[in-house]
Formats: structure tokens, C-alpha cells, sequence
């Protein structure tokens, strides 16, 4: 059987007893913990959260999460609570019912969790103790905690023999308060505490993947809270021991970097690159580029790490060859911004596709959003991406590309609005299930504006070409008229060949085409949410191409016009 995966979160901040202080941050520790955990791309566990439950209630709950369980099973335990001991020395874990004075009867014993951690046939378990233990008492309370706390001495012990083992790490030792947002007092607005903020921020962002092995292991992220807290709190020590065979991997990273193993250059190709002739090594650079293009990526690995030493260590002319090799390697997305416009909320995901341009090497790469709502694929041309639309709201967020030794960076926009309000069934003539077609008409109308004006604009702009050429020709011959009859004045025969009535269509068409063109761009700009990319880049396209043809026209129409003005006082 395969892996199973689960969490338990006790998160206690309101107590019935009067000496013990509330805290602030379990219930938002419960709540982004078990979010990141939860996530099937994270931490990929089943959780279970327990909140404010009596102590019976906490000792019925671990003893069932630690029960009948399986050898690759993994198990993750948090406590975010109060933590006492009594005058024995023996820690306790504070529960809503707890009486100070009644600790055996009120509270949850650390040894009763580690006799159910060691009596379990998990094969690895986590323990978390984000808990307040010198804060413990308010001011004026008879009982106090004992100041010798040494909390991790509760789970020290022989080897267990059911798993592979156990680690505990707790967010302070001894007296030290485990700090609130870097704060012990009360009435502030809830924040997690600094432990359990820097483990949430440690898996969900892949920080704490500190190998880049795309996994974050409980080692790592010991580190990782370690430097994270003292960075925030020096006042505050995280403390870890550890009972267990190796490591646990705890979740998965979004960093992870694919590495390929590098085949070395033939000896001939090191040795032309390392020849005292510059022009040698130059055309080494070019047979080490064509073996970086190859599908095989242990060998363009090689070639590409060599690139690498060249553009750093040769003269500059060899050394900016294989800059420009490199450059030509590198992973190239497209498109690299996608916008999904104003998607109704609730309708079906909506999915753009992005090409993966670059050497085999180059398009090697693992891919990952950097947002809950972006879904992203792996299709054979590259990725295709897609909208979660359960929420509302504007959507920006980043699709991020590693590959061997090159990064890109896809953006995605999107806005999820409400969806429209259904209509109650018209059963009137104006259609079968009550929509007005005019009305369908003119919205359709409205969303197509943009294209149509481009494309009457780039119709205007050739009739302006075919026209300006009719001007061009009717003159030549109005000249040649001249010629043959020269009783004739350039006016009439400019006249009789039709030069004058062309230029003025010519002239007219290439104006237009320019002001509608105009009028196309803007309203794109203007409304570009409510156009497909298709349209966006067809709009584009045509007034693009009606500009280049009506601009010239214009041109010599209006210096036509002039010549012909001068040209038919003399004439």
C-alpha cells in the first residue's frame, strides 16, 4: 500500500480558568498550518484540526491519531497552547477545562503523547510545540510554571520500536516565551506566532528546500525556522531532537530546479578550445554550440557548461561568440503574458495555451504557479494554463519556469466577476426562449467594433493604392497626350484621362483609412478586456498593415495635387 499522510493541529487560545492568559495567534497557527499542509501540491496531508477542546477531548484525539497505523504512513502533530509544569517537573499541555492546581486530571500530559508516539506503527512522525511556556500565568496567579523547563527533556528516551522514529522540535526551550508576533501582550489583532509563521512561510513558499532537491525535509526546515525566528526574536531558541532513521520529507517545493548530468567535451573539442590560435578556438565555440542544441541533455549540458567557462574566461571576441550561443539557448515563452479578460464566476475553467521556445536543453524545465487559482499542464507544444473561477475578484499572478541554468516567467491576468442574472423565460414572439435578437445583435456588434473598423480601414487603404496608381498612370498619358496633340492644355488632357478624379478618390480613401485605423486602435485600448487575444492581434494586423499602405498614398496624392496645380498654369 501506498504512503498516507496526515496531520493533527491542537490549537488552544480561550481558557476557563482565570490565571491563564489568552492568546492570540492558535486559532490563525491553526488555520494557516493546516491550509499549507492541506495542500495537494504542498504538504498533500489529510488534517484534522482540533480547537479549544477539553482535556479529555485532546487525550481521545491523539490516542486515535496515533492509532492503527501503517509502517509508510507519516504523521505531523502541532501544539499551539499553553505549556506547564508542575512542581515535579513533569510538562503538561494546557486544554480549555484546565485547572493549574488539577494538572493530572485537567490537562494533557507530554508523556502520554510520547507513549502514544512511541507506540505507534507510523513510520516517521512530527512533532511541533509552538507553545507559550514562561508566559504560561498571568500576573497575581498562585501557581506558577517551574523556572527549570528544558522542555525537550519530556521526550528524550530510547529508540522506539514500533516506526522509524520521531523528531520534536519546539519553538523555544527553557523559560523563553514562544513569542506572538514578536509581542506578549493582549488585545492586538491575530497574527501567527513567530515559529509557526516561519514553518507556514518555510513550506508554502519552498524556502525551506534549502538543496533546491525540489522537497522540503524536516531537517532543512528546522534550519530554515531556526535562522527565521532568531532573525525576528533573538530572544526566542528553537530546539529540535530527533529520534529517527534518516530524515522525514515533509512537502513538496516550488523551487526545484532540474539538474542533468553533464558529458564532458570529446578531448579534440577541449583541446581546439584551449588552443593559443584565436580563430581555432572560435570555430571550437561553434561545434560546442551544435552539440548544446542536441536532444541529448547530458551531452548539451556539457557543451552549455563549457559556453559557460568560454564567455567568462577567453578574449572578448571569443568570449562574446559563446555569450551569443547562450543567449540563443535560453527558454523562451509564448506567449509571455496571458490575459483571460472578465470571466464570469462559477463557469468553466477557461484554458490559453504557451509555447515553449529554446534548445531541447533550454525547454527542459518544471513549471509552477505561484497562485491557488493558476492551473498549469504539461502539453506536448508546452503548457496549458487555466482560471479557477470560484472567486471573485482581479487576478495577477506568475507562472514560473526553472530550468537547468535558465529561469522564465510567465504572467497571467485575469477578473472573475459576477456572473449575469438569469432571466425568467419571455414568451413573447421575439425568440423561442425570450432573448430579443436584436439586442444579442447589437452586444455582438459592440465586441466586434474594433476588428471591423480594421478591416474596412485596410479596405480603404488598398482602394487608395489601386487608386493612387490610376493617378500615376492617367498622367503618364496626359503627358503623352501633350505630345501628340499639343493643341491640347495638360488640364483637359489630365481631364480626359481621368488623372483628376483619381487623385481625389485616392486621396479621400487613404484619409479614411487613417481615421478609421485610428478609431480601431482606440477602441481596442479602450475595451480591450472584452476582445480575444485572436482579435486583439487581427486588429492589430490590419490597421498595422492599412497605415503602411494609406500613409504613402496620402503623401502623393497631396504632392500631386500640388504639382498638378503648378504644372496647369504653364501648360
Amino acid at each position: 500500500m501506498g504512503e498516507s499522510r496526515h496531520a493533527l493541529i491542537i490549537a488552544n487560545d480561550a481558557y476557563e480558568d482565570q490565571g491563564l492568559k489568552t492568546l492570540r495567534a492558535p486559532g490563525h497557527d491553526a488555520e494557516a498550518l493546516s491550509e499549507v499542509l492541506g495542500d495537494p501540491q504542498i504538504g498533500d496531508f489529510d488534517v484534522e484540526v482540533v480547537r479549544n477542546a477539553s482535556a479529555q477531548d485532546m487525550r481521545t484525539s491523539i490516542e486515535a491519531f496515533f492509532s492503527d497505523r501503517r509502517r509508510d504512513d507519516k504523521l505531523v502533530l502541532h501544539f499551539s497552547c499553553h505549556g506547564i509544569k508542575n512542581e515535579s517537573g513533569d510538562l503538561y499541555f494546557a486544554a480549555r477545562d484546565t485547572q493549574p492546581r488539577l494538572l493530572n486530571a485537567t490537562a494533557v500530559p507530554a508523556q502520554f503523547v510520547y507513549g502514544c508516539m512511541s507506540g505507534t506503527r507510523a513510520g516517521c512522525t512530527a512533532l511541533f510545540l509552538d507553545c507559550c511556556y514562561g508566559g504560561a500565568f498571568s500576573r497575581g496567579a498562585s501557581v506558577r510554571a517551574s523556572p527549570d523547563m528544558h522542555v525537550l527533556d519530556a521526550f528524550t528516551g530510547e529508540k522506539p520500536s514500533g516506526g522509524r522514529g520521531w523528531a520534536v522540535i519546539t519553538a523555544s526551550n527553557s523559560m523563553e516565551y514562544a513569542f506572538e508576533d514578536a509581542k506578549l501582550t493582549e488585545g492586538s489583532t491575530a497574527k501567527p506566532s513567530v515559529f509557526t509563521h516561519a514553518v507556514v512561510e518555510g513550506l508554502e513558499t519552498g524556502d525551506a528546500d534549502l538543496k533546491g532537491r525540489g522537497e522540503v525535509w524536516l531537517d532543512d526546515l528546522y534550519e530554515y525556522v531556526f535562522d527565521r525566528v532568531k532573525e525576528r526574536n533573538p530572544n526566542q531558541t528553537p530546539s529540535k531532537t530527533t529520534q529517527m532513521q534518516g530524515s522525514m520529507q515533509l512537502a513538496h517545493s516550488r523551487h526545484r530546479r532540474i539538474r542533468v548530468e553533464a558529458e564532458p567535451l570529446p578531448r579534440r573539442v577541449q583541446e581546439a578550445l584551449r588552443s593559443r590560435n584565436e580563430f581555432t578556438r572560435l570555430g571550437a565555440v561553434d561545434e560546442v554550440r551544435s552539440r548544446m542544441e542536441s536532444q541529448n541533455l547530458s551531452m548539451a549540458e556539457g557543451a552549455r557548461q563549457a559556453l559557460e567557462t568560454v564567455a567568462r574566461d577567453d578574449t572578448q571576441q571569443v568570449a562574446d561568440k559563446a555569450r551569443r550561443a547562450l543567449s540563443d539557448a535560453c527558454l523562451k515563452p509564448s506567449p509571455a503574458r496571458l490575459d483571460f479578460g472578465r470571466v464570469p464566476r462559477g463557469t468553466a475553467a477557461p484554458r490559453q495555451s504557451v509555447s515553449l521556445h529554446g534548445t531541447p536543453l533550454a525547454r527542459h524545465c518544471v513549471a509552477h504557479a505561484t497562485c491557488k487559482w493558476l492551473q498549469v499542464e504539461e502539453s506536448a507544444e508546452g503548457l496549458t494554463v487555466g482560471v479557477d473561477t470560484s472567486v471573485e475578484g482581479r487576478l495577477t499572478g506568475d507562472i514560473a519556469l526553472k530550468g537547468v541554468a535558465d529561469d522564465a516567467v510567465v504572467q497571467v491576468e485575469a477578473e472573475v466577476v459576477p456572473p449575469p442574472p438569469e432571466k425568467p423565460p419571455d414568451k413573447s414572439p421575439t425568440g423561442s426562449e425570450g432573448k430579443e435578437p436584436g439586442l444579442t445583435h447589437r452586444r455582438e456588434s459592440r465586441l466586434l467594433l474594433a476588428p471591423a473598423l480594421a478591416a474596412a480601414a485596410l479596405a480603404l487603404a488598398v482602394t487608395s493604392v489601386i487608386t493612387a496608381v490610376v493617378a500615376i498612370v492617367g498622367t503618364w498619358h496626359a503627358e503623352e497626350g501633350l505630345r501628340v496633340g499639343p493643341e491640347e492644355t495638360f488640364a483637359t488632357s489630365a481631364h480626359h484621362h481621368g488623372v483628376i478624379t483619381a487623385l481625389i478618390t485616392a486621396l479621400i480613401t487613404a484619409t479614411t483609412a487613417l481615421v478609421l485605423g485610428a478609431f480601431a486602435r482606440r477602441d481596442l485600448s479602450a475595451r480591450r478586456k472584452r476582445y480575444t487575444p485572436g482579435a486583439k492581434s487581427a486588429t492589430r494586423s490590419m490597421t498595422s498593415a492599412a497605415k503602411r499602405c494609406a500613409i504613402p498614398v496620402f503623401v502623393l496624392t497631396v504632392l500631386m495635387s500640388i504639382a498638378y496645380n503648378i504644372v496647369t498654369q504653364y501648360k
